[in-house]
């Protein structure tokens, strides 16, 4: 019980002791051993090292996981030691819906057929994406919360003791010239001067082994970031690869839908009521407008002419010639405005109203336009067809 106390009593002095120290440098009352400026730079260097690592381990958990919930989430099984539970992707998700609008739409529609093979890309790049995912985390984030939750921590409980050396040793060393003061006045006997002495020897073999422990600690941040580089290049070649992947799957989605598109599209412009594809966007609108949404598909189609070629494309055309339709002309509405590009197209001014029919064999992306006694082929993303 007794050496309890006395050890009790010990620690509070020495607490003491360090926070008079401490606070009399503050002040500029007391000296402070300096490190020399190697020791200083391994400082700077090691403090450098640890707060850009904490950001770019914070934000590579960003970009793997950009729902912050789930980053909590993630966090609390690992503090429990437990297995993070499998999540569904975004795009596996999205995939899912997919599918099952196909189901409710008819998978034999067009509509129902592209939404299935675009379903079934975006489930390969959810696959892609929780691989890399998984990826990433092993190369990269672990090493990173390895050093911080690791070898920074040790760095810094070495460097508290290695302060608080420094505090015993600056304050043994205030003692002894106090105690040469008194004893230069005679108010001190001179074993009180030799007593002091000793501490201070032994504060500086303190200080000096816990510099040299501290030291070896702050040179191995060298090696820290050899470590660091070298999952770098593992980051870097995951992605590389998860790019790859990715880029590899929408060039053959691309090649499936654009087997369907021609198909898909002719049937849209010669009168296919059942059909409810969209538009096709060869003559793109003006940067910055948003692509009008098609009317009903249904445009009325001149019958074929004994002796036209069966491509408009074969011969030029010549607006006074074509004839429109006997029935079934409609109205379309000008977006944007259009300056024609040769005399066999019609220039167009936004807000204006059109006649609009079609050719058969006609390219789908234009339309025969007419606006009193003026004709000529028109952009069909210029146009808003009406009711």
């Amino acid at each position: 019980m007794d050496f309890n106390v006395k050890k009790l009593a010990s620690d509070a002095g020495v607490f003491f002791s360090r926070a008079m120290q401490f606070t009399e440098e503050k002040l500029g009352q007391a000296e402070k051993t300096e490190l020399d400026a190697h020791f200083e730079n391994l400082l700077a260097r090691a403090d450098c090292t640890k707060n850009w690592t904490e950001k770019i381990l914070r934000q590579t958990e960003v970009l793997l996981q950009p729902n912050p919930s789930a980053r909590v989430e993630e966090f609390l099984y690992e503090k429990l030691d437990r297995k993070v539970p499998s999540r569904v992707t975004n795009g596996e998700l999205l995939a899912q819906y997919m599918a099952e609008a196909a189901n409710d739409f008819g998978p034999g529609t067009p509509y129902g057929k592209t939404l299935i093979k675009v379903g079934e890309a975006q489930r390969r790049l959810g696959a892609a994406e929780r691989d890399f995912i998984h990826s990433a985390s092993i190369t990269f984030l672990t090493p990173l919360r390895n050093f911080l939750e690791g070898d920074w921590r040790t760095i810094a409980k070495e460097r508290r003791i290695l302060q608080n050396r420094r505090l015993d040793l600056d304050a043994c060393k205030a003692r002894l010239k106090k105690a040469k003061a008194a004893e230069a006045k005679a108010t001190l006997w001179s074993d009180e001067v030799e007593k002091a002495e000793q501490e201070l020897r032994l504060a500086q073999t303190e200080f000096d082994r816990q510099a040299e422990v501290t030291r070896l600690l702050l040179e191995g941040i060298s090696s820290t970031h050899v470590n660091h580089l070298r999952c770098l290049h593992e980051f870097v070649e995951a992605q590389t690869s998860y790019y790859a992947q990715c880029h590899q799957y929408m060039l053959e989605l691309q090649q499936q839908l654009g087997s369907s598109k021609g198909e898909i599209f002719s049937g849209t412009f010669v009168g296919n009521a059942e059909s409810t594809s969209p538009l096709p966007a060869t003559a793109s609108p003006p940067a910055g407008a948003a692509a009008p949404l098609p009317a009903v598909p249904t445009i009325p189609v001149v019958p074929t002419i004994a002796g036209m070629p069966s491509t408009v494309a074969e011969s030029v055309l010549n607006p006074s010639e074509v004839k429109p339709p006997a029935s079934g002309t409609r109205r379309a509405r000008v977006l944007y405005d259009y300056e024609a590009a040769d005399s066999s197209e019609l220039a167009l001014l936004a807000d204006e109203l059109l006649t609009v029919y079609s050719l058969p064999g006609m390219d789908p992306d234009w339309l025969i336009g007419e606006r009193g006694n003026q004709k000529g082929k028109v952009p069909v993303t210029y146009l808003e067809l009406l009711s």
